[in-house]
């Protein structure tokens, strides 16, 4: 007796041994779909007719499950709270009764077990991972739970506190580590896993092994008295809450699932888990979470179509070797791909060296890389004073100073000592690509790739295109990012581009309130509380206020209606009094190094005294005003670039903030923020600052859209 469905099959050897296999048709990979849950309950009579002495639980993939399929999770978000109860339950029903066949069940682990994947797996006796295979319950990323039954079998499997470390964090577990805490059985080589569980399998069968006690144990209350029920949840509650913060509930409702559910039986447990599911599905953060990670998901999308035909970029050039030169070359070295790294100043080479190195030593200090590997990253960097062997790289960026004439000299220099093949990059933040090609014998070899810093930290490269750029170029520039483990966009050229032309008027919202006479600390935390991981005036002496004025001319030229100001603003101010922020220790605040080597800031009142002057006003504000008045022009800009098609789509401009700049995860981005409070609300608000011109102007195109109500996804 068989089955074989399009997301699964059922085998059965001639021993009457059962081997049910995960193979979603014409996907590289398996997710828990709605048709997979139906091909499950369908399956399922037909191993109960099947007369089976065993079941193995294996895929025919290159990893076992990676979760339900998350493109369907914003249609069951609309459901009622009571239709979500039955729709988990009755999942958590059918995950059940496939624990509770009578007979032994091993599920072969390769690869991945995620979420959905990992709990049909637990509903097994027994699991055998490969050595390389990662095991997790990441639901509360996406602003949810484990949902079919993962918090109650996990948490008996592991304890209650592990349980609570593994979900709460939306832990990835190694494979040696899962079976040092219980969650997994036998660990082996990959090309071991379904002889292994065989073996495993018959040995239950056989009564060497006791598997109705283990099933029957995962069935039970946990083994907590009351005292150290409260005391285990209470505690991980107060810590998890602290760590998670207001904005993100999922995993403390997980938790108080979990302690709901710890003095009963699997099934009553598994109704306090389904009504806490279905409760985080009503919170504010999981449809944003949820649309943070199928943006994602879209961005791979696009790079793969775009990348489809291009080669991997065997060898890179990096111009410049200051700390931004010297991150780019570790980013590219320490991801495999070996980087000349070039300057004119050895003392240049020396601090890109250092750069390097610095970045490498955290790497060892904390376990993520050995000394012997780091000695072959740094030696697959190559410092340079000449050109010698720039005609072996297939691609090179220049992060040299942000000027145009320098980087211009720079270019016409570097043309010919490179292949013809070769794309040359820049890694200007704000100056045309355009313009920056005019002049070059190979305008379609060139193009922007545009890193953030810290480049080791920052996930975002805007990948620009000039009007010459060709689309081989922007295919091996994409290639490149993804390689060394970024995320590209592409953007077509404006000022700015697209992070920093939609960052500017965001400053520029700063620089009024200031004018008009608001705290710039109040600011700073009215926007932290709004969910950004730092407010204006500390952003600004992070990137750097000199680089700030800098770029606000640029955005200004561009765009004089909205980006120049009449009068002087507080960053022209702090910058003529040599506050430059933290790359010279002051700036709105000031910075002392800690014991980790960490700025640490303090505020000197001395600073309001220097901004006095550009202060003219002294109005009452409410924290709502303020940061409607910093979030309205940044979403007016970011309407602008998609009109303009800098990017193509809303998700482009949303994960681009949240990529580039840190904007908060569980509102998206700032189109998907408009959306949320309604355009006609946008509009509302807007009209009441008409006063501060352009900058708080909706555009022709979302006007429409407030009075059609109609949204940008």
């Amino acid at each position: 007796m068989s089955y074989e469905g399009t997301t699964l099959r059922l085998e059965v050897t001639s021993d009457g041994i059962g081997k049910l296999i995960f193979d979603l048709k014409d996907q590289s990979a398996n997710v828990l779909n709605a048709q997979a849950v139906k091909e499950l309950e369908e399956v399922l009579p037909v191993i109960k007719k099947a007369n089976l002495k065993g079941l193995i639980m294996t895929s025919a993939k290159d990893a076992f499950v990676l979760g339900a399929d998350v493109t369907e999770f914003l249609t069951h978000f609309k459901k009622s709270e009571e239709e979500m109860l039955q729709w988990i339950t009755k999942t958590q029903t059918l995950f059940s009764e496939y624990e509770d066949l009578p007979f032994p069940k091993v599920a072969a682990i390769a690869g991945f077990a995620l979420g959905g994947g990992l709990e049909v797996a637990l509903t097994t006796e027994y699991r055998v991972l490969g050595s390389k295979t990662k095991i997790g319950l990441p639901e509360t990323k996406l602003g949810i739970m484990p949902g079919w039954g993962g918090t109650v079998r996990l948490s008996r499997l592991i304890g209650a506190d592990h349980a609570m470390e593994w979900i709460a964090a939306g832990k990835y577990v190694r494979a040696e580590e899962a079976m040092k805490y219980g969650a997994a059985d036998a660990v082996v080589a990959e090309d071991k896993l379904e002889t292994a569980a065989l073996i495993l399998l018959n040995r239950a069968i056989n009564g060497e092994l006791n598997w109705e006690a283990k099933r029957e144990y995962k069935k039970r209350a946990l083994k907590l008295d009351k005292v150290e029920s409260m005391m285990s949840f209470e505690g991980g509650k107060a810590f998890i809450g602290a760590t998670a913060g207001p904005h993100y509930p999922a995993p403390v409702i997980a938790v108080e699932s979990m302690q709901a559910g710890a003095r009963l039986t699997r099934d009553e447990a598994m109704l306090c888990e389904a009504r806490a599911f279905a409760k985080c599905t009503k919170t504010a953060a999981a449809p944003h979470l949820v649309q943070v990670f199928l943006g994602d998901q879209y961005l791979k999308k696009v790079s793969r179509k775009i990348t489809k035909e291009t080669k991997k970029v065997s060898r890179v050039g990096v111009l410049g070797a200051g700390i931004m030169g010297g991150g780019i070359a570790y980013q590219t070295a320490s991801t495999g791909t070996p980087s000349l790294m070039k300057d004119i100043k050895p003392e240049q080479l020396e601090l890109g060296m250092t750069e390097a190195t610095k970045l490498l030593n955290k790497l060892v200090s904390r376990g993520k890389m050995d000394t012997a590997k780091m000695s072959g990253v740094l030696a697959s960097i190559t410092p340079t004073l000449s050109y010698g062997d720039f005609k072996s790289v297939d691609l090179v960026v220049e992060a040299v100073v942000e000027n145009e004439k320098v980087k211009k000299a720079v270019f016409a220099e570097m043309e010919d000592q490179i292949r013809e093949d070769a794309v040359l990059a820049s890694n200007t933040s704000t100056i045309s690509i355009t313009r920056l090609a005019e002049g070059l014998k190979r305008p379609e070899n060139f193009c922007g790739v545009h890193f953030f810093n810290p480049v080791h930290r920052m996930p975002l490269v805007e990948i620009i295109r000039g009007k010459k750029t060709s689309e081989e170029t922007i295919a091996k520039a994409v290639q490149y990012a993804n390689q060394i483990g970024k995320t590209p966009i592409v953007v077509n050229d404006c000022p700015g581009f697209l992070v920093n032309r939609i960052l500017f008027p965001y400053f520029n919202g700063f620089a009024h309130l200031i004018n008009d006479g608001v705290d710039f600390k109040r600011i700073d935390k009215v926007m932290e509380k709004f969910g950004w991981p730092m407010g204006p005036a500390y952003l600004l002496d992070v990137v750097g206020i000199d680089t700030a004025c800098h770029a606000s001319k640029i955005m200004a030229e561009g765009f004089p209606d909205r980006m120049s100001f009449a009068d002087k603003t507080v960053m022209e101010v702090m910058y003529e009094n040599n506050r430059y922020g933290q790359k010279n220790g002051k700036g709105f605040y000031e910075y002392t190094i800690d014991r980790k080597g960490k700025p640490k800031k303090e505020l000197n009142e001395e600073v309001y005294a220097l901004i006095k002057p550009v202060a003219k006003k002294s109005i009452e504000i409410s924290d709502e005003e303020i940061v409607s008045r910093m979030m309205i022009p940044m979403i007016i800009e970011a309407s602008r670039c998609l009109e303009e098609k800098i990017v193509n789509t809303a998700t482009e401009v949303d994960m681009g903030l949240l990529l580039g700049l840190g904007f908060p995860p569980f509102r998206t981005g700032p189109l998907k923020y408009a959306d949320t409070i309604g355009l006609k609300s946008l509009s509302e608000q807007a009209k009441k600052f008409a006063d501060y011109g352009a900058l708080y102007t909706l555009t022709p195109f979302m006007e429409d859209l407030a009075k059609n109500t109609k949204t940008y996804y």
